[in-house]
């Protein structure tokens, strides 16, 4: 981190954690941030469901929620982006203060409740974004639909046509009784909508599902038969989680949604046990707590095609970015792999 992007992040973090976030969206927009492009090399270069990546360290979905700076974002490093969380109609989420830093954990709180501009909107913007990595959406579901599972399938046909790949967010904690629909019956009719939006499309696109840490061993075996039934192009694992053990920061009460350092182990732990039960034939996307390259790596090896980090952003900077490829590439490296597909699964956690 230079002197420069750390004199930044403190004048940042004396500020409103959202107000902050914004202000870092407005940055990138007006080009005041330096970039390194994406970054490539033959060891990083991997396919994930389909789609080429130039590395596997992608930008997980709540930063850029109504996709305003993608172009920007395309060139931070990252392999992949995703936007979003998007829902039929605008809502404004939930009441503010709604995002909490937990610096001493490293970690970060928010109940933001699928706040955004509503999918016309999100879909014209990333229409016209340039890009030059893939972008995929995080589906969500308005607060007061009457029928949330077809929310996820509306967005996804509003918006599929301008995207690479799409997330369906039943695991947000921040919206009353929304992980419900990760139940086998719920899931399975909320993704057999989802799946015929896709195959309206023009061109269909892969479909991921991205699931709560906090799932017992049984839902998580049923999750992954019913994603696997479905067709499903992997797995993203995980979103935030309630759970709120070994916390130290005075924020540490705070309603919603966990997310960082503390997350690391969780959502490790579930990488190891899909990775096992959809036997490695399933992509598998790793997030929560990525704030290195060994952390990165860590995930890989535990079943990840693929990576994805936020939170550990707010407290290091967009330039861990490319600090975390190039360690992840030098890991590769070292250990004697020839491309991340080759490091998938290899050393699950003990």
């Amino acid at each position: 981190m230079t002197p420069l992007e750390r004199a930044g992040l403190a004048i940042l973090h004396r500020i409103d954690a959202e107000r902050a976030h914004d202000l870092s969206l407005a940055l990138l927009r007006r080009g005041l941030v330096p970039l390194p492009g994406v970054i490539a090399g033959p060891r990083l270069a991997t396919g994930l469901a389909g789609m080429a990546l130039a590395n596997p360290v992608g930008l997980a979905a709540g930063y850029d929620k109504n996709a305003v700076a993608v172009g920007p974002l395309s060139r931070a490093g990252f392999g992949f982006l995703e936007v979003g969380a998007a829902t039929p109609r605008p809502q404004p989420g939930n009441p503010r203060p709604r995002l909490f830093r937990l610096a001493a954990d490293r970690a970060a709180i928010n109940r933001f409740g699928f706040n955004n501009d509503g999918a016309a909107a999100i879909g014209a913007r990333l229409a016209a974004a340039p890009r030059e990595v893939p972008v995929g959406l995080n589906l969500g579901a308005n607060r007061d639909s009457p029928d949330r599972a077809a929310d996820f399938a509306a967005v996804l046909a509003e918006c599929g046509p301008a995207v690479d790949f799409a997330t369906v967010n039943v695991s947000s904690p921040n919206t009353e009784r929304l992980r419900a629909l990760q139940g086998r019956e719920a899931l399975a009719a909320l993704l057999g909508g989802v799946m015929a939006a896709r195959a309206a499309l023009s061109r269909p696109i892969p479909v991921f599902l991205k699931i709560s840490p906090d799932l017992s061993d049984a839902d998580l075996a049923d999750v992954a038969e019913v994603a696997t039934a479905a067709g499903l192009s992997g797995i993203i694992a995980t979103n935030t989680t309630l759970c709120r053990d070994g916390l130290i920061s005075p924020g540490r009460a705070e309603a919603g949604g966990l997310s960082g350092t503390p997350l690391f182990a969780r959502s490790t732990a579930m990488l190891v046990r899909l990775h096992a039960l959809t036997g490695g034939r399933m992509p598998l996307i790793g997030v929560g707590g990525v704030g290195s390259a060994a952390d990165a790596y860590a995930k890989i090896r535990a079943g990840a095609s693929a990576v994805q980090l936020y939170t550990a952003m707010v407290y290091q900077g967009l330039s861990l970015v490319p600090r975390i490829i190039r360690g992840l590439d030098a890991l590769l490296a070292r250990d004697g792999f020839a491309s991340v597909a080759e490091a998938v699964g290899t050393a699950p956690p003990r």
